[in-house]
């Protein structure tokens, strides 16, 4: 069972040297989950010279006014031979074999946290024992309550020291050691008092009854101390402490201990209580009581650890790693960042994520609807016909099919189809009767790629953290984006002046001639003008261009996707990284100028997350042990 003090002390020692000390805090507190003896009193009680006496060694501040401005943890540790000694847990490796010297480094240490202006202050001072004349046991010297502030202390200190006490003693894991005089009214008692207030069963309270042979002559402390006048479920305590005048000669600890047994052996109100009473046996008592506790309460200390160590390592995962020192570390950093935006990037181009259908839906819905809006009446009408054909007579007329007028009636025609190839790769509306889709093919691409970008900046965790390197991705890609984009523009272009420049001839070979249709070839040159032959003439024209925007619409998605979707996918962020490799260590910190806050926070999070792990493995030890 000595394992289960000693597994605590070493808890209670980690939580201190990192900073958990049960205070308002966002971390997780393991302090307040573990068991221990708080000791409570008013001032004058005797509340030192009971610690004093359970050591059995002068250590202890003393004074008028407050003299005890900082909780004192002190653990005590029994060894079986050698000579006793402390030590700090902020002087790590000095052992104090001198207790005049410890008593002063009390003070010395409470005056660097406090200042010399008296005030108080919740951060714990740490304090080991060693001594084969101690029980295994931890105790917390609390200051001393009291009505009336000292001269140099704010009027708040009475309440500051109230709360204070309150804050460790209301927790269920505390065991409250109440120090009363006996030579006061115990209804007057302030540690019964707000002992009273958090537990007012007495489930968790030890009375300890100090200054009983300074009682007046034919009173006694017999009711209390058999439970009659204030019952606890613990059996109260009395103790002898030594006078001032024996403090004053520096009397052996070992002999007033002595002396005190004695006393209660020796007093006729007291000798069959003697067995129970002394500072040795409350020592003792509550060594033994504390183990219990302990051992009962390591089953929710384990599920607190364990549910504290996910937590913890949950948020600084949200978090993120902390910044490298050196310009390598910076640039690592900065590209394993942008590797992670970049495969979420390409799952939504690929599926796994949503957003990349939206380009199939342009290729397979708005593209072909945007060819049927053509207006190619605009350019094929009887007059246009007719105009076309005649200039492309000149002053000869043509003989047998009018070769360079259907030229120039395609191109005509091909050349508004350019409107809806541009904006295929531009999304840009020009004319919302004629051609609103046609100018919008790559651009219509390019506003969805563009839109994938800042979702996958939004859902890239990492960039969350860097302000300015998540608008420096997010421009990065976007200036990528315009770049494939004028890229595709001009090879979607480049398709259809293709379809200008050379106009298949099997087509035109396979329509049938005027001859093979009965048509004279001795009319004259005006007949074949009229009506039927120019209609005629525009429908071969229309059926070959609507052959012409059947191959596009296969072609056009092609070249877009070989020059945006292929390319956003392939490559990025390769002038973003190529305009990195050039940056200087100042630049890139500039990238990763994490919030303070962040920082701060992630510190924390890795020191506490250091204590639970520690607390973990010092309770797996003393498990395995067993």
């Amino acid at each position: 069972m000595e394992s289960l003090i000693s597994l605590i002390n070493k808890l209670q020692r980690a939580c201190t040297a990192l900073g958990d000390h049960g205070e308002e805090s966002s971390l997780p507190t393991l302090w307040d989950s573990l068991p221990a003896i708080a000791v409570v009193g008013g001032q004058s009680s005797g509340k030192s010279s009971v610690l004093e006496s359970i050591v059995g060694k002068d250590f202890l501040p003393r004074g008028s006014g407050i003299v005890t401005r900082r909780p004192l943890v002190l653990q005590l540790h029994q060894i079986d031979e050698g000579k006793e000694y402390g030590e700090f847990l902020h002087l790590p490796r000095k052992k104090f074999t001198d207790f005049a010297a410890l008593r002063q480094e009390i003070t010395d240490e409470t005056d660097r946290e406090t200042g010399r202006s008296k005030a108080i202050s919740t951060v714990p001072i740490h304090l080991s024992i060693y001594s084969p004349n101690v029980v295994n046991l931890t105790l917390i010297d609390l200051p001393g309550l009291t009505k009336v502030a000292v001269e140099g202390q704010p009027e708040s200190t009475v309440m500051d020291i109230e709360n204070m006490v309150r804050s460790y003693i209301e927790k269920p894991n505390c065991i409250i050691l109440a120090i009363s005089p006996a030579n006061q009214d115990l209804a007057t008692s302030d540690a019964i008092k707000i002992s009273r207030e958090v537990d007012p069963k007495g489930e968790r309270t030890f009375g300890v009854l100090t200054k009983i042979d300074l009682m007046d002559k034919g009173t006694d402390a017999v009711d209390i101390l058999e439970g009659k006048a204030y019952r606890l479920q613990f059996p109260w305590i009395g103790v002898v402490n030594r006078s001032q005048a024996d403090i004053n000669k520096s009397v052996d600890m070992i002999a007033a201990r002595r002396r005190e047994k004695e006393y209660f052996m020796n007093s006729p109100e007291y000798k069959h209580l003697a067995d129970r009473m002394g500072s040795e046996h409350l020592g003792k008592v509550l060594s033994k009581h504390l183990e219990t506790v302990i051992k009962s309460r390591i089953p929710g200390i384990q599920s607190l650890i364990n549910k504290s160590i996910a937590d913890l390592e949950s948020e600084l995962g949200r978090l993120g790693k902390p910044i490298a020192a050196d310009a390598g570390g910076k640039l690592y950093l900065i590209m394993e960042i942008c590797r992670v935006f970049d495969q979420i990037y390409k799952e939504h181009l690929d599926g796994v994520r949503p957003g990349g259908d939206k380009v199939y839906n342009v290729f397979d819905n708005q593209f072909p609807a945007a060819l049927k809006r053509l207006q190619f009446d605009k350019y094929l009408s009887m007059d246009n016909v007719r105009k076309l054909i005649t200039e492309a007579d000149g002053y000869q007329p043509h003989l047998i099919a009018p070769e360079q007028g259907y030229r120039r009636l395609i191109e005509s025609s091909l050349v508004c189809i350019k409107g809806p190839a541009e904006t295929a790769v531009d999304a840009v509306r020009i004319n919302m009767v004629q051609i609103e889709v046609l100018i919008f093919l790559p651009s219509k691409v390019h506003s969805i790629l563009k839109e994938l970008v800042h979702k996958s900046v939004d859902e890239t965790v990492e960039l969350k953290q860097y302000p300015s390197l998540r608008m420096e991705v997010g421009s990065a890609a976007c200036e990528s984006l315009d770049r494939m984009r004028d890229e595709s523009k001009k090879a979607t272009l480049k398709l259809v002046d293709m379809e200008c420049c050379y106009l298949t001839v099997e087509f035109f070979r396979k329509l049938p001639q005027d001859i093979e249709k009965g048509g004279n070839p001795t009319h004259s040159i005006f007949d074949r003008y009229n009506g039927s032959y120019l209609r005629r003439v525009g429908t071969n024209v229309l059926s070959y261009v609507n052959m012409v925007c059947a191959g596009l619409r296969n072609s056009i998605p092609k070249s877009i996707v070989h020059c945006q979707v292929r390319e956003a996918k392939r490559s990025l962020l390769d002038h973003f990284f190529t305009e990195l490799g050039k940056k200087e260590s100042k630049a890139l910190a500039s990238l990763l100028n994490e919030d303070p806050a962040v920082m701060e926070r992630r510190v924390s999070l890795a020191k506490r997350l250091e204590l639970y792990r520690s607390a973990q493995a010092e309770i797996d030890a003393v498990a395995w042990a067993k």
